[in-house]
């Protein structure tokens, strides 16, 4: 017997019998039993030991079938009611989402709707003070210049005998205005 087609025999059935015993589903087992078997009828794999071997891997073949024969099925309808229910909650979670995000979405729709009223609002009232404002600053520089016309009309129309009589005149009318409410 050649050592290292032993070894190699050796290590395939080790390999099938792991293969059986973590795959999904019962037909694995199988396959992974007829591997071994293959490998045990090769003419290098003669001998007492050898079929010891064979043995133990078929028995625990088996055994891993046994075990696991009602198994895939309960656990298939399981993991599919699982998998229904987990949809379920999903498709929840998200039309719950989407209706958040809706509501979220007229919420910054309203609130930016009240922040261009209230900015078009504060736009006006700054406009009018403006208005009133620069109407204000018209109206001060216009009554400025028209009393420095009436000033410099005055002082050069005006010569120092005509401002005595005005004085007088306005002493006068002060001195009657006076009698007439005692």
């Amino acid at each position: 017997m050649n050592p290292l087609i032993s070894a190699a025999s050796v290590i395939a059935a080790g390999l099938a019998v792991g293969l059986a015993s973590i795959g999904p589903g019962v037909g694995q087992g199988t396959a992974a039993g007829q591997a071994v078997e293959g490998i045990a009828r090769q003419p290098e794999a003669e001998g007492k030991i050898r079929d010891n071997r064979k043995q133990r891997i078929l028995s625990a073949i088996r055994n891993s079938e046994e075990l696991r024969g009602g198994e895939p099925l309960s656990s298939s309808k399981k993991s599919r009611a699982r998998l229904r229910k987990v949809e379920t909650e999903a498709d929840e979670f998200r039309v719950n989402g989407y209706s958040e995000i809706e509501r979220e979405k007229k919420n910054l729709i309203n609130a930016a709707y009240e922040t261009l009223e209230q900015l078009e609002s504060y736009k006006n009232e700054t406009i009018h003070f403006e208005q009133q404002r620069a109407i204000n600053q018209v109206r001060q520089r216009v009554f400025e210049q028209a009393l420095q016309g009436a000033l410099g009309t005055l002082n050069s129309c005006l010569n120092s005998e005509l401002h005595l009589r005005t004085i007088s005149a306005n002493i006068g009318m002060l001195g009657a205005m006076k009698e007439i409410t005692d």
